[in-house]
């Protein structure tokens, strides 16, 4: 299937886009790296590694590139090593070979996430295998359309036959939207408000095309869900203070996040703070993304709840958002993950910058 009618945004040129573009161009299980760094990921931080050998691919977590304030555990590390873990999968068995998974594979070695085998087995060139190079983060407004149900049913499908752990918890009347729109602001101002937070998230923050060259992750301007043009033009300017992109995301999350959303979701593990849950949710996250892209739907992540809850648990401070969250679960079996919107686009979303597989080879 040909995505591009689908999804017409193509990557910018230069080296930090163009993985997007080669990411076929290795040979044996290089392209499966190819395909993990192409992952969704929070903040576009790109916190993975990788080991490559000729029947096997170890994935590592990379310690350097932890968010401190705004991810005092790790949450949304292990989620985009999930994400990752979830496109070499697709991209092994579109390559003709059969991946066995071992997660957490070294007690020793927490940073070892997982360990994929290479078996042989017979080429599976899935929808969501061709959806990869198409699939990018949409900060954008949404069209006031709803998601048919039998589409939503399909959705939390996913997961069904080798993810039963994760679930996920959807969002889809207007009361409901609302309700959750309405956390999701008081959350955003409230990571704002910690300075902490805000200096944290404004490390990944590249404002500047020169910026992007020479970090090649992180959050661009062309990535913000502004017009095409105000993001070039953008681009070009001085990187903004810290307090403008502050100001300017939580204007987003209340003009065109919140309201353009046609549902939201969350998706949920039994425990949260459980290392194999938090990948294994990623994946299922992953399987999402691909699954909305190659249906001419978007998704954006929303994770502001779960940053501040993690922050009330870092600092002792009342578990305001986490009361919030456990509400909107309301499954004792159950605690959130990920909080994502979800919609039919106006406009296809920018292509991250992304580092070479070459730049994470251990």
């Amino acid at each position: 299937m040909d995505l591009t009618a689908l999804n017409p945004a193509q990557p910018e040129r230069g080296s930090p886009f163009t993985p997007w573009q080669t990411w076929r161009d290795e040979q044996g299980p290089a392209v499966l790296v190819a395909a993990a760094i192409l992952a969704a990921n929070a903040r576009n931080v790109q916190p993975w590694s990788f080991r490559v050998a000729p029947d096997r691919i170890d994935l590592f977590a990379d310690l350097t590139r932890r968010q401190g304030a705004l991810d005092p555990f790790d949450r949304e590390l292990d989620v985009g090593l999930g994400c990752a873990l979830e496109n070499m999968v697709l991209a092994a068995r579109a390559s003709g070979w059969s991946p066995e998974i071992q997660l957490r594979p070294d007690p020793d070695q927490p940073e070892h996430a997982a360990t994929m085998l290479l078996r042989p087995g017979t080429p599976d060139v899935s929808e969501l295998y061709q959806a990869i190079p198409a699939r990018h983060t949409n900060r954008g407004p949404f069209r006031n359309a709803a998601l048919p149900d039998e589409l939503i049913a399909e959705i939390s499908g996913l997961g069904a036959v080798d993810l039963p752990r994760t679930g996920i918890r959807w969002f889809t009347t207007a009361q409901q939207r609302r309700r959750v729109g309405n956390a999701l602001v008081a959350a955003t101002e409230a990571v704002i408000e910690d300075d902490e937070q805000s200096r944290a998230g404004h490390v990944w923050f590249r404002g500047t095309d020169a910026e992007v060259q020479r970090h090649a992750d992180g959050l661009t301007t062309a990535t913000q869900g502004m017009h095409p043009l105000l993001a070039r033009i953008g681009g070009w300017l001085p990187a903004p203070s810290r307090r403008m992109a502050d100001r300017f995301w939580l204007r987003q999350t209340r003009k065109v996040h919140v309201p353009t959303a046609a549902a939201f979701a969350i998706v949920t593990v039994p425990d949260a703070s459980d290392v194999v849950d938090r990948i294994n949710g990623g994946r299922l996250l992953q399987r999402i993304h691909l699954f909305a892209t190659s249906r001419g739907l978007a998704v954006g992540h929303l994770n502001m709840l779960t940053v501040r809850a993690d922050r009330e648990r870092q600092t002792g401070a009342p578990a305001r958002f986490g009361r919030i969250l456990a509400d909107l679960v309301d499954d004792p079996a159950a605690q959130a993950l990920v909080t994502f919107r979800i919609g039919y686009p106006t406009r296809p979303a920018a292509a991250s910058p992304r580092r070479p597989v070459a730049a994470v080879l251990r």
